[in-house]
């Protein structure tokens, strides 16, 4: 193939990486349940660990438990490239969340090794911890931690329902790193999702870039009442919550 010419990927194996990674903690209509931390979680980091390493990858992994990639670049001083996703899921996720982010740059790298091609920059494909916070709330820890957002010792002492924490589990499962966590530099940082939403699919398009973040806010009230007999009573003397909350809303 011409360089001069676009480079593809090899789509049949993105496809067979993608589908053997979704026998990996299955979930419900066909889709996935490995949430962070768990056993699953732990069989689909190592069989990454292993492709990576089967394409001539060099694996760090922070403290965090984020694991980075690394194809070398011929600039040894050059910034890397990162691109990356998360390999964990919600509970009733799908198979392409995240997961798609991650194996799409393994891929990447994968037929830039078929083709001989050699980037100046480094490449790092990058599988985040605990992206969807279904587990450990709140979501984008390990990123939020890397990005100065969260202290560690915050996101370690996160708690499931079951009251496991964040480090306990981390530790568990054997993912601890030695890096410390957002010290890596980056040249740049690329994410492939899919989009979940009908945008697309509405204007016709195939592939869109993203300009904007939504933004959220969690917001918790404590509505105090107080007792009065709803007969002798009359509305505009009482301290009704169940009325304040439906104003609210």
């Amino acid at each position: 193939m011409s360089l001069e010419s676009n480079l593809r990927i090899n789509p049949d194996r993105l496809w067979d990486s993608l589908m053997e990674m979704a026998k990996i903690g299955p979930g419900v209509a066909g889709g996935n349940n490995r949430q962070t931390l768990t056993d699953s979680d732990n069989e689909g980091r190592h069989l990454f660990k292993r492709w990576c390493e089967e394409a001539g990858l060099t694996m760090g992994v922070d403290q965090m438990g984020t694991m980075f990639a690394r194809r070398e670049g011929t600039d040894p001083e050059a910034l890397p490239v990162y691109v990356g996703s998360h390999l964990d899921t919600q509970p009733t996720g799908g198979k392409f969340d995240g997961v798609l982010g991650v194996l799409a740059g393994l891929e990447l790298v994968s037929s830039l090794n078929d083709l001989g091609v050699r980037t100046k920059r480094p490449i790092v494909v990058t599988n985040w911890t605990n992206e969807e916070g279904a587990r450990f709330a709140p979501a984008m820890v390990a990123s939020g931690v890397f990005a100065g957002a969260f202290p560690l010792d915050y996101a370690y002492s996160r708690q499931d329902l079951d009251g496991k924490t964040f480090g306990e589990e981390l530790k568990r499962i054997g993912w601890v790193g030695e890096e410390k966590v957002g010290d890596r530099r980056m040249h740049a940082y690329f994410e492939y999702h899919i989009e979940q939403g009908p945008i697309l699919e509405a204007e016709d398009k195939q592939i869109g870039v993203v300009t904007h973040c939504q933004g959220l806010w969690w917001l918790e009230f404590t509505l105090t009442g107080r007792e009065a007999h709803t007969g002798s009573t009359p509305m505009a003397m009482r301290v009704n919550a169940g009325l304040a909350m439906a104003r609210i809303f």
